[in-house]
């Protein structure tokens, strides 16, 4: 026994794709990727609130390893 399949009763016309996302959706990551990428790029405008000499030398180690240098 077949299943029936349902078709619509207007076909699309346009035949492309209509997508549409809010601003933010794509605001958002964008945003979000230069923030980072500037940060690692130029790590000295990167201020840690309060932090302790265990986060720098996290940070410190991070961006060694990121770069390939040696500590």
């Amino acid at each position: 026994m077949s299943a029936r399949t349902h078709t619509r009763p207007h076909p699309a016309t346009s035949g492309r794709v209509d997508i549409r996302l809010p601003w933010w959706a794509l605001a958002l990551p964008t945003l979000a990727f230069v923030t980072l990428l500037l940060l690692i790029l130029n790590p000295v405008d990167a201020h840690a609130a309060g932090g302790g000499a265990a986060i720098t030398q996290v940070f410190e180690h991070v961006q060694h390893t990121v770069l390939h240098q040696a500590p």
